[in-house]
């Protein structure tokens, strides 16, 4: 995972993980995806021995620091969050060389073939109508076509460089430039779903199975409804186009190793389906009482049986 020290541990989905496998005598052991490596045959991880514990401010506890050969442990969690850069596949590509001896969560080469802005082109009659390019004038066609658009780029995360540009907004061109100019991606541009004011609903599925799903609600004037630039959870259940989508997709997560996913859903739209580190845990324990770290290690726990 990501430095450990700074996690709000009240929303952070990693150290909820940790703290159930803890709870169930699970020893832990914990490294940032910097001290990851490859060394003559051998996966190994320079980092500590891990306790924590629902305190502010003294959430976590180190060991002794450690190199150890990842090939001992029943269970590695992928949890380094994006951007999906080549840092982000390399290790991928490294943790991929523990199977099948160790179980790796999510399974490390599906998440490298289904970033998240992606796999939902395998469904294309569930998601709104979008163009991927880094050609401005395909951009543009697209734009005079469907009028309001989000731009955005492919392998971001969190709503940065999330935008609306309505039809009236003279500032696409001056966008790509910026995009282009830092970055040899492709952007991605969507359909502009007006019922992203009513929230985006997040569907958490475990091994392919809806479990439940909070409404994330944009702050006011804006656009983004990501807990990471203010937009609000809410209580929310899941309805029937909700489920006929976790349908749809659910037996392909399961078969590729997908056990922890959050699926994005605007509308009757699904948006993003997030395998890389998903979050939203903490908030869905909250509201619907249920133990949601529990199912997640349940499933982890039958597949390494």
């Amino acid at each position: 995972m990501d430095p450990i020290g700074p996690i709000d541990i009240n929303a952070d989905s990693t150290f909820r993980l940790a703290e159930e496998a803890q709870a169930r005598g699970h020893e832990l052991f914990y490294y940032t995806p910097d001290k990851l490596a490859y060394d003559q045959g051998r996966v190994t991880a320079r980092g500590w021995p891990l306790t924590v514990q629902r305190v502010e401010g003294g959430h976590f506890t180190l060991g002794k620091e450690a190199t150890v050969d990842l090939a001992d442990y029943d269970v590695v969690w992928l949890r380094q969050d994006p951007p999906f850069d080549m840092f982000y596949i390399t290790t991928t590509h490294i943790l991929e060389r523990l199977s099948p001896g160790t179980l790796v969560v999510n399974d490390p080469f599906w998440v490298r073939n289904y970033p998240e802005k992606l796999l939902i082109l395998d469904f294309p009659d569930l998601m709104p109508p979008t163009a991927i390019a880094r050609d401005i004038e395909t951009i543009k066609a697209f734009r005079a076509q469907h009028g309001d658009v989000i731009i955005k780029p492919l392998y971001g995360n969190g709503g940065a460089g999330v935008f609306h540009l309505t039809p009236e907004d003279r500032n696409l061109n001056s966008l790509h430039e910026m995009f282009t100019g830092f970055s040899r991606e492709p952007l991605i541009v969507q359909k502009y779903l007006p019922e992203i004011t009513q929230g985006d609903k997040r569907v958490i599925l475990v091994d392919g199975v809806p479990v439940g799903a909070i409404n994330r609600v944009p702050a006011k004037g804006e656009t983004r409804s990501n807990m990471h630039v203010g937009g609000r959870p809410e209580q929310i259940d899941l309805n029937d186009r909700d489920r006929e989508i976790c349908d749809r997709i659910g037996p392909l997560l399961r078969e590729k190793g997908q056990v922890f996913v959050g699926i994005d859903v605007i509308g009757r739209y699904l948006t993003e389906i997030n395998l890389t580190s998903p979050t939203g845990i903490q908030e869905l324990e909250r509201f619907d009482g249920a133990n949601i770290a529990a199912k997640i290690w349940d499933a982890i726990e039958a597949r390494r049986a």
